[in-house]
């Protein structure tokens, strides 16, 4: 049985209506959350960036859910801070907290004022900052030198088990690299073929944990209208990698959207007034080995969406409960990777 979760897109909805969208997921027989941590939206008309953290301890707060982030250490957050803030989560809502870790995109990064690296860069910054997550979780003092410097750094309010590091996947090679170190698997959904490839990859890799996949959708009783809404939230989300992660905000993403048609919305996009077709699409998805998948309706109203899917589409798919979101490796508690003591040859500008 798969678990179906809800993603919570700060981006696009105030945070007090996410909250109670949320809240409201649980109610109608969603059983995980997870969100988006950004700083802008994709374009003017999303409009929102509330902060995740703050956020995430409302909502696990005030709902028995487990809830991921997606985040990306090195830039905006010092890994030290980001240890910090998933140490508390996960010792105040125990298995309840996991946070998939990626190399970032510049529209949420560049407010830091440092140049953006290239991605082998920030790749190889990334595993710098997992590596000293891993090490703050395990209780060491933690000094470092390289893409990342951490100085005499330790976390004093530590979990009993180490919260849940993901790796988010959008080729292959990242599958591979991630496989070394991540607790489990995340991407969006894409075609059939190219999920196999890159779930494959990473199993192929000696990857391990659970298989996790967001789905952009959008749903609305008239077909037309959910058209309209796909394309008028997430027009600007239809550039793959490297483009999207280079482009610095939702002014630059309008401009360069301006022609999409509305088939390459599509394209990324689950758009049907069907309930029966949208229960079809998430069960291939599951089919397909996924453990857990988190339903990204592109609308702003989510409470809509939350009532027809609770009603209509999560009975037909046996949804179940996720296990504890703790770190999969039995000996991540207690023998983290090191933290490289040198800095890596190609140093930051």
């Amino acid at each position: 049985m798969t678990v179906i979760g809800f993603h919570n897109s700060h981006e696009q909805v105030h945070p007090a209506e996410l909250l109670r969208a949320v809240q409201h997921a649980e109610e109608v027989g969603f059983t995980a959350a997870m969100c988006s941590d950004h700083f802008a939206p994709w374009n003017k008309a999303q409009g929102h960036s509330g902060f995740a953290w703050s956020w995430l301890g409302a909502a696990l707060a005030t709902t028995g859910l487990p809830c991921g982030v997606v985040n990306a250490p090195g830039q905006r957050y010092h890994p030290a801070i980001i240890a910090q803030g998933a140490a508390t989560l996960a010792a105040m809502f125990p298995g309840r907290f996991w946070m998939a870790l990626g190399s970032g995109q510049v529209m949420n990064e560049r407010i830091t004022g440092d140049p953006w690296p290239p991605k082998r860069i920030r790749d190889a910054r990334l595993r710098e900052c997992v590596d000293v997550i891993r090490a703050l979780l395990a209780g060491e003092e933690v000094t470092h030198r390289g893409l990342v410097d951490v100085e005499r750094a330790k976390i004093w309010s530590l979990p009993e088990q180490q919260p849940a590091l993901i790796g988010p996947v959008m080729s292959v090679p990242t599958a591979r690299r991630h496989a070394d170190w991540a607790d489990g698997f995340i991407t969006i959904n894409q075609p059939h073929e190219t999920l196999r490839e890159l779930t494959g990859a990473y199993r192929d890799a000696g990857g391990r944990g659970r298989l996790v996949l967001q789905v952009h959708l959008c749903w609305d009783p008239d077909p037309d209208r959910a058209k309209a809404i796909a394309y008028e939230q997430w027009h600007t989300n239809t550039f793959p990698p490297p483009l999207c992660w280079d482009i610095d905000g939702p002014e630059a993403f309008e401009q360069a959207s301006r022609h999409v048609p509305q088939e390459a919305v599509e394209g990324a996009v689950r758009v049907s007034s069907d309930l029966g077709q949208h229960a079809e699409w998430i069960a291939e998805y599951a089919e397909l080995g996924f453990d857990e998948i988190y339903l990204h309706h592109v609308g702003k109203e989510q409470l809509p969406f939350l009532d027809a899917f609770g009603e209509h589409v999560l009975p037909q798919l046996g949804v179940t409960r996720p296990a504890p979101a703790v770190a999969t490796d039995p000996a991540a508690p207690s023998q983290p990777r090191r933290p490289h003591q040198e800095p890596q040859p190609a140093a930051l500008p």
